[in-house]
């Protein structure tokens, strides 16, 4: 791989998103040799995914080179590659370009699209975890919009222009909202030979609520948003079969759709070799103490979505969103440096900042420890913080300028169609 050899300690981590990014930044200058390995060159700010899939930004504003974060130190090192298995008793992993050394190892690889072992729906539907994923979903949409035009018959329109998303999380809910704009402003203006009565977007949610993690209060809100822009919601509906064309659920309800987009739970990505008692099966996570070592190893530790750290306030683990991930980075920097230096490493203690979610123009809901509102306010406090929280100046100013266009003219000006999607 060469990795030169050093006298430092060699860390390797696993995985570039934000447990992995933030580790990185915690380490800078410290004296250690860092291997970051990434099967992309690139870091993604997942949580706007969705506005790439629904044609209101272009992915370059919302994924960052991750040679780009490291450059300045000459101590550390980025290798695209796959890693393939870990041997702990060798203190090495097998990647797709070669095996290597390391003193301290963390995995942050995140999580993967869980379909619950329905294989016909992994098949046929969209997932949307990745930025390839959601140019697929854009094109898929912009071309159902053309293939709808030139339908010969009403039947074979509707199908095209039926969007069923699955799962009312926030992804869920963020691309429910994003599509029905679509619907209500872009629709009527480029295809005038459709009728936007014809568009119809369906979410299903196998729980009693939209946006089950968050409060009731804030379900409640960002159900009736979804209801004002055309979306029909549908909750304690599961999803039992897809084939590319006719949706059933678990009450025999059919439909004909040509799109359906799966965001319906996620599971995680852990890397093979490590002890059968270090993964917890049914969620794929790895079991680590209150200093993120996973259980039964010392010298490798797990972050973010692939961690399983039960405490008393979260007997299930943290939520697999952004900021745990983000301040597990930031902490274990500080603990290896610690480790160093002989001394003892400070357990983590999740700073929850709240919860949020946005549903369209002027409409989200905000979750906080002692206050819960909605709307416009919401909204606004929405785009600060996902504003703030993209890495790089640049990426910042591109998605201000492409927020601030489609606010004043009420359009969506990423609509090509650059990589045809075929099924």
């Amino acid at each position: 791989m060469n990795i030169p050899q050093s006298n430092l300690p060699r860390v390797v981590i696993i995985g570039g998103g934000f447990a992995g990014i933030n580790l990185v930044k915690s380490l800078a200058k410290k004296n250690v040799q860092v291997v970051l390995i990434d099967k992309r060159n690139y870091h993604t700010f997942q949580p706007l995914l969705y506005q790439v899939s629904s044609s209101g930004l272009e992915p370059d504003s919302i994924a960052y080179p991750l040679r780009k974060i490291i450059k300045k130190y000459d101590t550390m090192f980025f290798r695209l590659a796959e890693v393939e298995q870990i041997l702990p008793e060798k203190n090495e992993i097998i990647t797709s370009i070669g095996n290597l050394s390391y003193d301290y190892l963390v995995v942050a690889t995140g999580t993967r699209t869980n379909y619950f072992g329905n294989k016909a729906i992994e098949s046929s539907s969209m997932p949307m975890k990745t930025v390839p994923q959601a140019l697929n979903i854009r094109s898929l949409i912009l071309q159902n919009f053309e293939k709808a035009a030139i339908a010969d018959s009403k039947e074979e329109r509707e199908a095209y222009l039926n969007f069923v998303i699955v799962g009312a999380g926030p992804t869920g809910v963020e691309l429910a909202g994003a599509i029905a704009e679509l619907k209500n402003n872009i629709l009527p203006r480029d295809y005038h030979d459709l009728n936007p009565d014809d568009m119809h977007i369906h979410l299903l949610e196998g729980s009693p609520r939209v946006l089950p993690p968050m409060s009731e209060n804030a379900s409640k809100k960002a159900q009736k948003f979804l209801e004002r822009l055309g979306v029909n919601v549908q909750c304690n509906t599961i999803v039992k079969h897809y084939d590319g064309l006719t949706v059933t659920t678990d009450s025999g309800v059919v439909m004909k759709s040509e799109t359906l987009i799966w965001a319906a739970g996620v599971t995680g990505a852990p890397v093979q070799g490590l002890k059968v008692e270090a993964v917890m099966d049914r969620i794929n996570r790895y079991n680590v103490n209150r200093f993120n070592q996973v259980e039964g190893y010392t010298n490798i530790f797990a972050l973010g979505d692939i961690a399983l750290m039960p405490t008393e306030a979260y007997p299930k683990g943290h939520p697999q969103v952004a900021q745990p991930a983000i301040q597990q980075g930031k902490l274990l920097g500080k603990n290896l440096v610690r480790l160093l230096e002989n001394k003892p490493m400070k357990p983590f203690k999740y700073r929850d900042k709240g919860s949020m979610a946005t549903i369209g123009r002027n409409k989200a809901v905000v979750d906080l420890k002692h206050y819960k509102f909605g709307g416009f306010f919401a909204w606004f406090i929405w785009m600060f913080v996902h504003l703030m929280s993209l890495v790089g100046f640049r990426n910042r100013v591109i998605v201000l300028f492409n927020w601030s266009y489609n606010y004043i003219n009420f359009d969506k000006a990423a609509r090509l169609i650059i990589r045809p999607y075929k099924k």
